[in-house]
């Protein structure tokens, strides 16, 4: 590393124009930042995956946006911004989103959204039985945000869900779908209050307010990738509450990996580019399940409110802890991050000193790189320290890496050592210009 911050765009090339950015740990690492950055620079912005069950928040101009289900791209006003076939999506929830940032300054995105046919919508029926699913599991809540979007994918995957190419074609063959979908739901939840034709006229008016953003996006990526365009797609949540590679059952409902990029999109794999994982520089979750470096004392707290940390989508508390590279080295070998991003390096400045969680022990064995499949394993493992000095110091004015204090140098040193990993940017605040590029 040196000093220096030099402006460059994403390495991309027409043979790979798709850059993707990801999670790293258990979501909120800030990856709308990094995508915010980077959108300036590209064509086109997609979400792959998901549902408004996420948020990533992007400050401009002293104006904070907070986005669910557009992609955070969408604030450049040349980008075009694309829901992917597999994001799910709860249509007046996508419009409420779109109002509140449109109040704060959001321009000219009616000719820049586009929908793909095939995304599944998340009906309000979802939501309410996504609480009544949370509800019935007692004490061993999963801590979902009640969003609809489990049940959702739960549809989906049953084949009795519905798209958005359902809704825009002939309505009387959506209608039926729909009261099927209803009746399936009431098999199983004989109590359910749904009042069928106030929902079917609800969405007989959102048709129309849709209808002009769905597309079939899977030839228009697939011309703008042949033509060179510059593409870059945005992860919702992150590697470990991946459905098939996360801390399972405490996970989401889609795969928020690399994998989830082409399936999410209907791009092929040799089309990608860069992949930029993100990394808080110290970790965070919500919800249950094991946290082996979560801190359950003073210090915690401390962190927890110098970092802000609360849920964009519930408002809800995250649970804090010292940065895990066990964690991280599994997803670099699911997803082969090119580069990554650290981000919230300030929130560490008070501390005298700042731990990194290096590897697990459990049941006399030390573990560096395998991350437990199971909760009840994750629970048990004792997690080994390297302690370093903090650097006590505001970091928050820093626009170069050699402004850094010589200890906050050597906690990203030490994190693209024990990553194998490039770091390639440095986050000290929340503004556009409170990003360090390191060459």
């Amino acid at each position: 590393m040196n000093g220096d911050v030099q402006t460059k765009k994403p390495r991309l090339t027409p043979h790979n124009p798709v850059t993707v950015v990801l999670g790293t740990q258990w979501g909120d690492e800030g990856k709308g930042k990094i995508v915010d950055m980077l959108a300036s620079d590209v064509d086109i912005c997609c979400r792959c995956q998901g549902g408004n069950n996420a948020g990533h928040t992007v400050v401009v101009d002293g104006k904070s946006y907070a986005f669910h289900l557009l992609p955070s791209g969408i604030v450049n006003e040349k980008c075009v911004a694309v829901i992917g076939n597999g994001v799910v999506v709860h249509i007046q929830d996508l419009f409420d989103e779109i109002q509140r940032n449109e109040d704060k300054g959001l321009k000219n995105w009616q000719n820049r959204l586009i929908i793909s046919d095939r995304a599944h919508i998340v009906f309000d029926v979802h939501q309410t039985v996504d609480g009544l699913q949370e509800s019935g599991r007692g004490k061993n809540l999963i801590g979902t945000t009640k969003k609809g979007i489990g049940p959702a994918y739960s549809s989906k995957a049953t084949r009795n869900g519905l798209r958005m190419g359902d809704l825009i074609g002939n309505f009387d063959v959506f209608t039926e779908k729909f009261e099927k979908l209803i009746d399936y739901y009431r098999m199983h939840h004989p109590d359910l209050k749904i009042d069928v034709p106030a929902q079917l006229a609800k969405y007989k008016e959102l048709r129309e307010k849709v209808r002009p953003f769905v597309k079939d996006t899977i030839p228009f990526l697939a011309r703008a990738i042949k033509e060179g365009k510059n593409v870059l797609i945005e992860g919702a949540q992150s590697n470990i509450l991946d459905i098939d590679f996360g801390l399972y059952p405490y996970v989401t409902s889609s795969n928020c990996s690399i994998g989830g990029v082409c399936t999410g999109l209907g791009i092929p794999p040799h089309v990608i580019g860069d992949v930029f994982g993100v990394v808080k520089a110290y970790l965070t979750r919500v919800g249950s399940g094991g946290f082996p470096t979560e801190l359950h004392c003073e210090l915690g707290e401390s962190l927890r409110n110098q970092g802000h940390e609360y849920g964009v989508t519930t408002g809800r508390p995250r649970r804090v802890g010292w940065l895990d590279m066990v964690m991280l080295r599994y997803s670099q070998m699911i997803n082969g991050f090119t580069e990554i991003a650290i981000t919230k390096l300030d929130i560490l400045d008070t501390f005298k000193e700042v731990k990194i969680g290096i590897a697990y022990e459990l049941d006399g064995k030390k573990n560096y790189d395998s991350f437990p499949a199971i909760d009840e394993d994750l629970k048990r493992v004792k997690v080994d320290y390297l302690t370093l000095p903090g650097w006590q110091t505001d970091t928050s004015s820093a626009r170069k890496f050699s402004d850094l204090p010589t200890n906050a140098q050597q906690y990203v040193y030490k994190i693209q050592e024990l990553i194998g990993v490039k770091v390639r940017w440095i986050g000290v605040g929340q503004a556009r210009e409170s990003i360090i590029e390191v060459c």
